[in-house]
């Protein structure tokens, strides 16, 4: 999983004094990657996420959930987006996160936003009858 931050609500905010200009190549720019890696059979998901202001937190307190603002308070940068993707190679993963780096901002001038890399972890291999007293 390649995952994206979008900073702060203030940096959130601030993309409303994005031009259309620059909104629209931005946008252009991650729907052709995204087309890129749909057609070579890559992209397994994709989605760019809302700011921070719509974004909260859920733990539990028994039977109940407890909701508060998030993400985090103590965070200073919030997810923006992320791709899940299927490669064959270090290189192609490489290849892919450099790209997302590479989204254009402003004036096009590239971002060169971090993107982290988090390998999805599968389930392992249980026998049935082991989960059987916990299935409801």
């Amino acid at each position: 999983m390649l995952i994206t931050y979008g900073g702060n609500q203030e940096d959130w905010e601030g993309l409303a004094a994005w031009t259309d200009e620059d909104m629209l190549r931005m946008i252009k720019y991650m729907r052709d990657l995204n087309d890129e890696l749909a057609a070579s059979g890559e992209l397994l998901q994709s989605e760019g996420l809302s700011g921070p202001a719509r974004a909260f937190v859920v733990t539990a307190d028994g039977d109940q959930p407890i909701v508060k603002d998030g993400p985090y308070a103590e965070s200073k940068e919030v997810i923006a987006g992320y791709w899940v993707v299927d490669v064959e190679s270090e290189a192609r993963l490489l290849e892919i996160a450099r790209k997302c780096s590479a989204t254009p901002g402003p004036g096009g001038r590239i971002l060169n936003q971090p993107v982290e890399v988090h390998p999805i972890m599968g389930a392992p291999d249980v026998d049935p009858e082991t989960l059987a007293p916990y299935q409801k």
